[in-house]
């Protein structure tokens, strides 16, 4: 993205958005061991990411995508493509938005949620590959809980509103409307927001 003061992202970030590696023009050109879609098109972003494994070793052989999104989630997108070759699957599956934005020499703070679905969407195919090799055991589910009874709010969505640039309780409120009936999970909610903080913008 280019401002008057020039290009606000870094050099690597330009690189990934201006020549993307291993994009997936057409899903029956790729023979894939997992597939994983997360977001929403009508949202403006919505990823679909593919797998292969070495079944012998437990690693991603390779891995091509396709995204409907901004620079940040082309850039994201690509980078992660390339950081998961070799990986081993358990070790892939823990990668966070903090992994991949450090991989791409940082995004401004409210990019951030860009580059979450990379991962959500890694994650899912991973969970795909194991599920269709009958190591149902390995998967796992990445539940919501309900943090706020009143209005319904679960910790994902609370995840999401600091990966948006939420910094404080208040603004935490004002963007889900959280604590605002009887306010007895104030205190959790804000450990929980606290915590979010720390592990995708903390050192």
């Amino acid at each position: 993205m280019a401002t008057k003061g020039g290009w606000i992202y870094s050099d690597k970030v330009k690189d990934h958005f201006m020549n993307p590696r291993n994009i997936l023009g057409n899903e029956k050109d790729f023979k894939y061991d997992g597939k994983g879609i997360t977001g929403n098109v009508k949202c403006g972003d919505e990823m679909i990411l593919y797998i292969t494994v070495d079944k012998e070793k437990n690693t991603i052989t390779d891995c091509k995508w396709q995204t409907y999104g901004c620079a940040s989630a082309i850039a994201s997108t690509s980078v992660l493509s390339e950081m998961v070759k070799g990986m081993d699957l358990d070790k892939a599956f823990n990668l966070t938005p903090k992994d991949i934005t450090k991989e791409l020499d940082s995004l401004p703070d409210n990019k951030i949620h860009c580059s979450v679905l990379g991962d959500k969407a890694l994650r899912m195919a991973i969970n795909d590959y194991y599920k269709k090799s009958g190591k149902d055991d390995k998967v796992v589910v990445e539940e919501a809980k309900i943090v706020c009874e009143c209005m319904e709010i679960t910790d994902h969505e609370i995840e999401e509103a600091v990966l948006e640039g939420v910094r404080t309780f208040y603004e935490l409120q004002e963007m889900t409307k959280i604590s605002t009936g009887c306010g007895e999970c104030r205190q959790d909610a804000n450990i929980l927001m606290q915590g979010y903080i720390k592990t995708h913008f903390g050192d």
